[in-house]
Formats: structure tokens, sequence, C-alpha cells
């Protein structure tokens, strides 16, 4: 019998089954090896049972949707280790995490909980639960997680500063401490902020600079809500006030409020200042209201000023300009010699990372808006090539088998493993769907792609590729096989030769906006809908293609 403690891992998860297959995965290959696996599904309505289904170690609780809060506590009620970590279905947990948490509060016995530092993942990278730190912190899609403050013994004063820790993945908790202390079901943010302050009025804590998770920078972060955190964040200190006990006390909750609101009106600023910014009227109430550091102050409400004086103040006038072009009100042409480069006016990108560190590529809305079109044909027997992420996003309870092709041993979900232009090992007819999204253009003899693909396909099956258009060229693992870019018509004539011309669709999407946000590296959350959604044919960014075997 091991008598080594067991750890339990508490995953919750809201409709993000696309990124909980990494986070089951980072805690089997955890170095410490005696875990308890608790996924809470907190109402889902994506294919996060599905993803689930296909791990029998893994204990599953299924709940109808009440929040996080209420979910770990579900989670607690179910768990059977000594300790107990809680890790968000979009993050995941670094090859040794768990066990170097776990020497240090060992070596600690009067601690609550203990927490390390984290990394931020700036991209989507698959595998990367499988890479050490030292190699995280030497890739540029990764940023290791600065302290926040001075390390001091009292770490009650630190939390009334602020949120030191930043990411619940990197605390491991002692189980008694949930004997006494819960998470509150009526925040809906800060809900860990406010345990840590809980428990270290009462107990000694420790911190450590080692990483142990990893933190997953998407769009849908609950931390992009700039309003509603801010508001939980200075909540969750009012409720200390009574818990103070010295001057010194009350001293840092005053600065942990101003803290706080920097932090957010920060947070506005950059995105205000962004030339494709669409005008909000709350972002400027949010200012006007918490910033007491930067550009607004309380003469303005003495004046009364309109929202459009506000705004000149606010915003330098070049992205007044920009603004007022792009909401529609003035198309404005510029005279020769007279073009206000701003932000553009530079040599290098703002991303190299295809945006993925700005909120997620801009091409990714349109093939994310083909594949969820075409949902429908992503069904029965599907092949993806590297993972399978996008056939249990939009396949779900449609496939009944998911296939992975992955060109070497490096994934080991993997089914088969090969080169597509050479792959007598796929069998024939064999498949009822092929994911073949931005993959194309890394392969030279993609003529042969085309027809290993038309030779796997069941008769009646289809093939839905996209390709890149305009694009820059990976500078990191593809660089040296990057080697097409297409257009609308090539895809089609290249397709015609292996496929019926009556059985091919191809649809091509972007603008001059869109492609240059794309080179640029913006973000997609950096540029609005209306805008992703006009075409201009002369700016191809992204070709999709859905090519059906007869």
């Amino acid at each position: 019998m091991q008598s080594s403690p067991i750890i339990t891992v508490v995953i919750t998860c809201y409709n993000q089954g696309k990124y909980l297959r990494e986070a089951i995965e980072s805690v089997l290959a955890q170095s410490y090896e005696y875990c308890e696996i608790i996924i809470v599904d907190d109402g889902s309505t994506d294919h996060t049972k599905f993803v689930v289904d296909g791990y029998p170690q893994v204990k599953y609780i299924y709940q109808v949707n009440q929040g996080v809060s209420s979910a770990r506590n579900t989670g607690i009620e179910h768990s059977n280790g000594e300790f107990i970590c809680f890790l968000d279905a979009d993050d995941w947990l670094l090859p040794n995490g768990l066990e170097i948490n776990l020497q240090h509060i060992e070596e600690n016995k009067e601690v609550a909980f203990v927490s390390g530092a984290y990394v931020f993942v700036n991209m989507y990278y698959p595998f990367a639960r499988f890479v050490s730190a030292e190699r995280l912190n030497r890739e540029e899609r990764y940023t290791v997680d600065e302290p926040k403050f001075p390390e001091t013994r009292d770490h009650y004063k630190q939390f009334l500063r602020g949120n030191y820790i930043g990411m619940h993945a990197a605390v491991l908790y002692r189980h008694w401490v949930f004997e006494e202390f819960r998470f509150d079901t009526s925040l809906t943010g800060c809900e860990d902020y406010d345990l840590f302050l809980r428990i270290s009025r009462k107990y000694p804590v420790l911190d450590h600079a080692a990483p142990i998770a990893a933190y997953r920078r998407h769009e849908n972060n609950t931390t992009a809500n700039t309003s509603m955190m801010l508001r939980f964040a200075l909540d969750v200190l009012d409720r200390q006030k009574d818990n103070l006990k010295t001057s010194e006390e009350e001293k840092c909750l005053m600065e942990g409020k101003v803290n706080w609101k920097n932090i957010y009106a920060n947070l506005v600023y950059q995105k205000m200042l962004n030339p494709l910014y669409q005008y909000k009227r709350e972002d400027l109430q949010f200012l006007w209201l918490n910033d007491k550091k930067l550009y607004f102050n309380r003469q303005i409400k003495k004046f009364k000023l309109e929202y459009k004086e506000i705004l000149k103040k606010v915003l330098p006038s070049p992205v007044v300009k920009a603004l007022k072009s792009l909401n529609g009100r003035k198309i404005y042409t510029p005279p020769v010699g007279k073009v206000n480069m701003g932000d553009l006016a530079r040599l290098d990108p703002f991303s190299r990372a295809f945006g993925y560190d700005r909120g997620g590529p801009v091409d990714r809305y349109y093939i994310d808006n083909f594949l969820e079109k075409n949902s429908a044909l992503i069904k029965g027997r599907v092949l993806e090539i590297g993972d399978n992420e996008y056939t249990l996003k939009f396949g779900g309870a449609k496939v009944t088998q998911s296939d992975i092709l992955h060109v070497n041993e490096t994934n080991p979900n993997a089914t088969f493993i090969g080169d597509i232009t050479n792959a007598p090992h796929l069998p024939g007819n064999g498949f009822d769907c092929i994911v073949l999204t931005q993959t194309l253009h890394l392969i030279y003899d993609y003529k042969e792609a085309i027809k290993t693909c038309f030779r796997i396909l069941k008769p009646g099956g289809s093939l839905l590729l996209t390709v890149p258009g305009i694009t820059s060229i990976d500078a990191g693992e593809w660089k040296s096989t990057w080697y097409w870019a297409f257009t609308d018509i090539s895809i089609k004539r290249i397709l015609e030769e292996t496929f019926d011309v009556d059985n091919i669709i191809v649809d091509a999407f972007g603008n001059i906006l869109t492609a240059t946000a794309f080179l640029y590296g913006m973000g997609l959350q950096e540029v609005s809908k209306n805008k992703l959604d006009y075409y201009d044919p002369s700016y191809q960014v992204t070709i999709s293609a859905i090519a059906t075997k007869f």
C-alpha cells in the first residue's frame, strides 16, 4: 500500500470542452503520481462529457450551472485527498507542479496553503503540458508572471494590497482548510481572492517562485471584463474592514483599492488607444469613476462635458479621427504625403505569434465560422491533422470515431503517424470527413496530399479545407516548411484535378483592414465583427473549401 499523500485535483468546466483534454492530460503527466482527478461539469452544453468519457480513471460530476464557486465546493465535497488543487479547464499544470508544491507544504507543516508562480500562455501550443518550465521561459510565446509585491511574512497585508498569487492553479491547499472555509457562491469573480484573504487572516501561508501552472490567454478570459472584476475586487476588500486590527492594515486596504483601480483603468486605456477600438460609453464611464492616476479628474464632471468632449480629452487626435472613420461617421482619405501612420509606423509587428498573445489570431474567426457553418458534415469517422480539437468542438456527438494523423510520434493521442502525401497505411474509403485546416501550405507536394484525402474518404464523405492567403510566415516551429500561400482560384483548380468540379465549394474571407491587422499581429478581440465580415476579393486572408467524394 502506498503511504504517500493523495492530491485531489478539481477541474471545473463550463463549456470549455475544447481545452479540457489538455488540462486532464497535464494532471496525468505529473511527476507526482498519487493524484485523484475530479471533473465538475457546471452545466456545460458542449462536448465536455464526450471528452471526459475518454478517461475512465477520472471522477465526473455534473451539476446544473451554478457558477465556479459552487462547482469548486462540489469538488471539495467529493474529494478524498489530503491536499487539494483547483484547475480551470482552459489551463494546465506544469509537469512537476504538484510535486514542487507538495514538497514546500510538507516542509512547512503549519501553513494552510502554498502558492507558486505561473506562466502566461500567449498562444495555443499543442503538447505544451509536456514542456519544462525552463523551456517555457526561453520561448517568446510564454512569459513568467513576475511577483507583484515584495515578499513579507505577513501575507494578509500582501493580499490587502492585491492578489499576488494571480492564478489559482498555482495553489495547493490542505484539505482541513475546507472544514472551515468554502468558496462564496455569491461571488462570480475574485472568489479565490476572497478565500486567500479569509484564510491568511487566521492561518500562516507560504509562497515561492517556482512555476507551477500555465495560464492560457484567450478572448473569453473572465479577467477581460474590467468593470465586473473591479467591482468584485473592491467588494472583497470591503468585506475585510471588520477584520482589520491595525492602522497599517487599514492603510494596506486603501492602497489595495487604488492598486486595483489603476490596474483595470490601465487595461481600459490599452484597449481604447488601439486604432481599431470601437467606442463604448461604458469605458469612459469606467475611467471617470475609477481612474485616479492618469488623464481623468473630477473637474470633467463639474463642466458637464458631453462624451464627445471627454473622448477628445482621453485620446490623442489621430486616434479620435480613426474612431470616427471606423464608426462610419466619416470616411476620410488623407491626401498624398499626409497619411498619419500612427501605431503602424514601425518595422516590427505588434506580435510575431499571429496575435495569439493579444487575444487570438484574426484568421481563426474565419476558420471557426467556416467549420461551424458546415458542422453537419463533421460526423461518423473523422480524421483531423495534428489534433482533434475541431472534430470535438464542431462534431460533438455526431462523431463515432475521432482519428488524428500526426507527422511524428510527439502526439501521444495520434492514431496514425505519417506524412499525408505518402500514407498507404490510411484505410481507403475509410472516413466520413477530413478536417484539414491551415496545413496544406506546410506540404511541398500538396497535390499528393489532396489525392490521399480523396482516396481515404468514403463515397459521400467531405474534405473541409482551409488555407492561408495573406499571411506572415511563422518564425518558429514551421518556418522551414512554410512553402505556399493560396487564392480562391488556385485552390479551386488544385481540387478540380482530383475531385469532380460540381462537388467543390470554395470561399474566401478578408479585406484590407483585417489583412493589415493580421499581418501586424493584432488580436481577434481588437477587430469588430462587422469589419471581419466585410469581404473584399482583392485581400483574401483565408480561403475555405468543401470537396465531396462521389
